[in-house]
């Protein structure tokens, strides 16, 4: 059971990325393309130059990131972060806390892989936290996602958006499995999150403030320093009170 005592404003997930400066085989520095299918994910960069590259049925984009930026999209978009100048930090806010901790991504591997559950667990986990051979997997891993994905945005330039809607589906069959504990997750997260604001709104209508007697503060600092995550280096949050391990960017 999923336990969120004082979860962030909206039981929103948060973490910073420092992006992959590792030059991938089409020359670019980055990360590992992906797709979230229930939650809207949100960069707000802090330093560095760069950009996301999007992929949708609606066609490919690559956005610029500098300082002051903030870029948001929802499900099913698939993103690629950029790392322009080696120097790219990223604060990532992410829908549905719990969610995102719980798979709510899919890596754009070849269809092959996408197609047998335990072949595309492989490919996506990485051997433990921190090592020679963690980096190494990492690398792997994207440019192994990289495969799969020059594949759809080269089918979505050319106007067919056939691959694209195929791996849609892969990525919805994978995930099906867990979305009874999403549904769990997303109840005591952002759904009760929500339903509190009403409790409040009710109160405050009838001019009772007895919820503010509560009124506290919070305060976290990383759990863990410079993972190995599908963008980048990343600083994890476990928020106090909660049960949630970061699984994040």
């Amino acid at each position: 059971m999923t336990t969120l005592h004082n979860p962030l404003p909206g039981a929103i997930g948060v973490s910073h990325i420092t992006a992959y400066d590792w030059p991938a085989p089409d020359g670019a520095c980055g990360g590992s393309p992906h797709m979230h299918l229930a939650c809207t994910e949100a960069y707000v960069v802090t330093a560095g130059e760069g950009a996301v590259q999007t992929l949708t049925p609606t066609g490919y984009t690559e956005t610029p990131l500098h300082p002051g930026v903030i870029a948001w999209f929802t499900p099913g978009t698939i993103h690629r972060m950029i790392n322009g100048d080696g120097n790219l930090h990223v604060t990532v806010l992410m829908q549905n806390s719990g969610l995102p901790e719980a798979g709510d991504a899919v890596f754009t591997f070849p269809p092959h892989i996408l197609a047998d559950p335990d072949r595309y667990a492989h490919a996506a986990t990485l051997p433990g936290k921190e090592g020679p051979a963690v980096e190494q997997a990492a690398r792997t891993r994207r440019d192994l996602a990289l495969e799969g994905y020059e594949t759809l945005r080269t089918a979505t330039r050319d106007g067919d958006p056939a691959p694209l809607h195929a791996f849609h589906r892969a990525a919805a069959r994978l995930v099906a499995p867990k979305v009874a504990e999403w549904r769990t997750r997303w109840q005591d997260g952002a759904l009760a999150a929500a339903r509190t604001t009403g409790e409040h709104l009710d109160a405050l209508a009838e001019a009772d403030p007895t919820h503010l007697s509560h009124a506290r503060i919070t305060t976290s600092t990383p759990t863990r320093a410079a993972g190995y995550g599908m963008c980048g280096r990343r600083q994890e949050y476990e928020i106090p009170g909660t049960t949630l391990p970061y699984y994040g960017e």
